[in-house]
């Protein structure tokens, strides 16, 4: 008599394996998302607090603000705002609107077309053009400092808008052509042939077709650029001294405070210095999220 078995199917575990092998995993990942969230938590706090803090000392008297640092005004002072904007506020955030709009705007249309152009078109030298604006992301800004004030003087654009708005853009383009160029690297290339069969230029597909495909990726950057220029403190420090932006303004009104001790004002021009940057990202977070995902989804 011929005893038969039935085969076990080998493509699947023992029952006591899988089970143990997913307490195992869940636990791990349980484990996982409770790390990050209290460390998405604890910087919250540290981003969070220090900005509610300053805003609210904004509204005090340079007495409660070291008397009771932590409590909430007996009275706002809603006059340190037009104290602070008195005192040059209003001026260097006019200079830091039209020098960071104007660079921005410059950075996002060099930037993307000429991430465009190495990342969907072959030519000689495009692997050594693409690695060069690479290296531009590891060079120090402070090394540039010398050359850059003596090439801008030498073109008469010390302390003017254009002359800062060049720098700008050349201090941002570097990230801005990495970043496009992967994001332009996994948009599909059936709709930019069928609009070259229809008879579209190579001019009217990028700015009719590709653009606006690549939209949340030029949000997402040009935050970023966004933030980087308008905090920006070294390049117009040397190369504006007598229009000075937002940032060197607070530096020069945080000098002023050893002789005038009007710290209500100090924090009043701090709060006007980041509400417009985080409106900006209150305001497009939902774009940025989705371009920082996109390369990865597609």
């Amino acid at each position: 008599m011929t005893v038969t078995t039935k085969p076990r199917d080998v493509s699947t575990p023992p029952p006591s394996r899988v089970t143990r092998k997913g307490r195992g995993a869940s636990a791990g990942d349980v484990g996982v998302n409770v790390f990050s969230h209290v460390v998405l938590i604890g910087w919250s706090v540290l981003v969070v607090v220090p900005f509610i803090w300053a805003l609210v000392a904004s509204t005090k008297t340079s007495r409660e603000i070291f008397a009771e640092p932590w409590s909430l005004p007996a009275s706002p002072q809603w006059k340190n705002f037009s104290s602070a904007w008195d005192k040059g506020v209003g001026d260097y955030l006019f200079n830091s609107l039209v020098v960071v709009t104007g660079g921005v705007v410059l950075t996002m249309l060099l930037g993307s077309m000429a991430a465009y152009v190495l990342a969907r078109y072959e030519f000689k030298g495009n692997r050594f053009v693409y690695y060069l604006f690479a290296a531009g992301m590891m060079f120090p800004v402070f090394l540039a400092i010398v050359p850059l004030f003596f090439v801008v003087d030498n073109l008469g654009m010390l302390s003017t808008y254009r002359g800062l708005i060049l720098v700008y853009t050349a201090y941002s383009l570097p990230f801005t052509v990495f970043f496009m160029h992967a994001f332009f690297r996994t948009l599909p290339t059936t709709i930019a042939e069928a609009a070259v069969m229809d008879g579209c230029s190579h001019t009217s597909v990028f700015f009719r077709v590709m653009l606006p495909m690549a939209k949340p990726g030029l949000l997402s950057v040009g935050l970023f650029n966004v933030l980087g220029q308008w905090n920006q403190f070294v390049l117009p420090r040397f190369l504006s001294p007598e229009k000075p932006v937002l940032a060197q303004g607070i530096a020069n009104l945080l000098a002023s405070q050893r002789y005038e001790g009007d710290w209500g004002a100090l924090f009043a021009a701090l709060t006007v210095a980041m509400v417009p940057v985080i409106v900006v990202y209150l305001v497009f977070y939902r774009q940025v999220q989705a371009g920082l995902t996109g390369g990865t989804l597609k």
